[in-house]
């Protein structure tokens, strides 16, 4: 690509401004771990929302996202299921609620508040273990994605022979663009990362109504319907997909037999049982979770929460359908005759190579390499946290200097990262390595993290054995059983987790009344819990249980609804669709309202006995 000197002073600038955060919040950041993990749970709660849209806006699942609606057309807003994207709506609606009460540092914290003895400190160390494991899958997740994208955009070939290996340029991107945003999130720690992302955020949003302006103004729809198989421009599907790319793009139509997505209906039906139980679940110990733990008090972590899903889904469509639909109109020809070998995730790096203008390719650069910065550095900030303050602080020096732990949190940091790199060398594809992270790591996840809310009699060896089995289930799928498409692999992993849990639980003797009774007390799940409520009204008669299922259940159904016209709102307005556009956007509004008057009112009741420790 080449770039003007302007575009090459804006990345220039964007580079200097997140290294200056990070120096310049060093000194703050650094006096405890509680201001470098969680910036002293001060943060407002509308800047930690701007902070969790901008980590979730990743260059890698940008990529695959621009690649999926290129293929599967708006039927492909249906595939981020897999992860499931709504249970953000779960979190906004009451689990953000429930996790702030604890006032605790980390998701493995929280279990020692959930389980004791024994069996609450196996829990303890199989939450640790999954939060580095995931953390690693994600570095190497986003190694191979920013190398990917870093050798369409930039224009310098930084192959390097070191000897007994030679980097690719890819590589060699890789490693430079994530050994700064490790510089800047070591020194600041939380308060780096939270004042860069906003920046961040800020340079995203604008190359999105960028890009999305260009797509509009020089692409019609009729261009796009000539261009794409019948029923490309329509989300809903019957059992089949019934998308032939044959007489346009035949290499398409491998690729969706590949994927193993034919038969729709029935993915469609797996991700939703799935969804639902990672839903429930609730956040896995990563950087979404800390941001809930850094917020003031129960209600503004909802809020939270609530913001990160209204700015991330609109404005990361527009980006994506505008480059996706540039695509198709006019690369198709280029694309079609690279037959098989076609890398269809390098879609987004070369649709800006064509198609941005010079002058404004380095703001848009900018605001990728932010996407990508933002998401990375929330995990580096987030994983060292599981090591220094439930491992090194817990079990090794507990008496330690507060600024002994924040040296050893940059350590930690650091040997993350190399570990995670050294697994990104090996990766074979982002479509790989985010089936396997979403559908089979996080299936181990489910089971024990749904039945901790909901079950009075779930202990602490219950957690243990189900996370134990559901990581080995997953771990067997990678390696033994790799043909079979992980969202089908689901059910097998669930189960295996589900046995574990009932067979620790039930083989082990209950968790003492005093920890089931304060945790319930204050957390105040619903779920059967009917035994510890009894006790806890016998020493507190003026105690009322949580009486939010049904509302809750509403609030969650109004919320995907409200979330998935926010994905296909910007979608069908780059694609010229006027009538479906204009009735998405009155479901955006309608939904709101519901939210409004039954989600957002009623917050202030989840503040009702909380104190905030800090």
């Amino acid at each position: 690509m080449s770039l003007s000197w302007i575009d090459i002073l804006v990345i220039g600038i964007y580079i200097a401004v997140i290294l200056s955060l990070g120096f310049i919040l060093s000194k703050k950041a650094s006096k405890n771990i509680d201001n470098y993990f969680l910036g002293g749970k001060k943060i407002k709660w509308y800047f930690l929302g701007l902070s969790n849209a901008s980590g979730m806006f990743d260059i890698s699942g940008t990529m695959w996202t621009v690649a999926i609606l290129f293929v599967y057309g708006l039927k492909s807003v249906w595939l981020p299921w897999l992860w499931p994207v709504w249970n953000q709506v779960f979190v906004m609606v009451f689990l953000a609620i429930w996790m702030r009460r604890s006032n605790v540092m980390t998701g493995a914290e929280w279990i020692l508040t959930r389980f004791g003895g024994r069996g609450g400190r196996m829990s303890h160390i199989v939450v640790i273990i999954f939060a580095i494991i995931s953390v690693i899958g994600f570095m190497a997740y986003f190694f191979e994605g920013i190398g990917k994208f870093a050798i369409q955009i930039l224009p310098w070939d930084l192959t390097c022979d070191l000897g007994f290996m030679t980097l690719t340029s890819a590589e060699s991107y890789a490693l430079i663009i994530i050994g700064i945003t490790t510089l800047y999130t070591l020194k600041g720690g939380m308060m780096s990362v939270v004042a860069a992302d906003i920046f961040q955020f800020v340079i995203m949003t604008v190359s999105c109504l960028i890009v999305g302006y260009i797509a509009y103004t020089s692409v019609t729809g009729e261009q796009i319907a000539a261009l794409t198989p019948a029923g490309w421009d329509n989300m809903f599907f019957g059992w089949n997909l019934n998308l032939d790319w044959g007489g346009i793009m035949p290499a398409l139509n491998d690729k969706i037999a590949s994927d193993g997505y034919q038969i729709f209906g029935a993915l469609v039906m797996m991700m939703v049982f799935k969804g639902i139980f990672a839903s429930l679940a609730g956040p896995v110990p990563s950087y979404d979770m800390q941001r809930i733990l850094s917020t003031r008090k129960p209600s503004e972590a909802a809020k939270m929460s609530g913001l990160t899903i209204f700015l991330l889904f609109a404005p990361r469509y527009l980006m994506v359908a505008g480059l996706a639909v540039l695509s198709i109109v006019f690369l198709s020809p280029e694309l079609a005759g690279m037959g098989s070998a076609m890398d269809f995730e390098t879609i987004l790096p070369i649709a800006i190579t064509r198609f941005v203008p010079t002058g404004l390719k380095g703001l848009l650069l900018a605001g990728l390499l932010a996407a990508f910065v933002g998401t990375l550095a929330a995990f580096v900030n987030s994983a060292p946290a599981y090591i220094v303050n439930d491992l090194y602080k817990k079990y090794i020096k507990p008496d330690a200097e507060p600024k002994t732990y924040v040296r050893f949190s940059y350590l930690a940091s650091i040997v993350l990262v190399v570990i995670g790199v050294a697994f990104g060398f090996f990766a074979d594809s982002l479509n790989a390595l985010t089936l396997w992270i979403t559908s089979s790591l996080y299936g181990g996840y489910a089971a024990a993290n749904v039945l901790k809310w909901i079950w009075w009699r779930f202990n602490g060896y219950g957690y243990f054995w189900g996370m134990l089995s559901g990581l080995i289930a997953s771990t067997v799928k990678l390696f033994f059983f790799p043909e079979i498409p992980d969202i089908y692999f689901f059910p097998i992993t669930l189960i295996a987790s589900f046995i574990g849990c009932f067979a620790g639980t039930y083989l082990t003797k209950p968790d003492d009344d005093e920890v089931l009774i304060k945790f319930y007390k204050n957390v105040r799940p619903w779920g059967f819990w009917k035994p510890i409520h009894e006790k806890v009204v016998k020493l507190d008669p003026t105690f009322e249980g949580n009486k939010d299922f049904g509302r809750d259940v509403v609030n969650v159904i109004v919320g995907i609804v409200w979330q998935m016209a926010l994905v296909v709102l910007p979608i069908f307005f780059i694609i010229h669709k006027t009538g479906a556009t204009l009735i998405a956007l009155g479901v955006v509004v309608v939904s709101m309202v519901i939210l409004k008057f039954n989600w957002y009112d009623k917050l202030h009741r989840a503040d009702i006995g909380f104190e905030n420790e800090n």
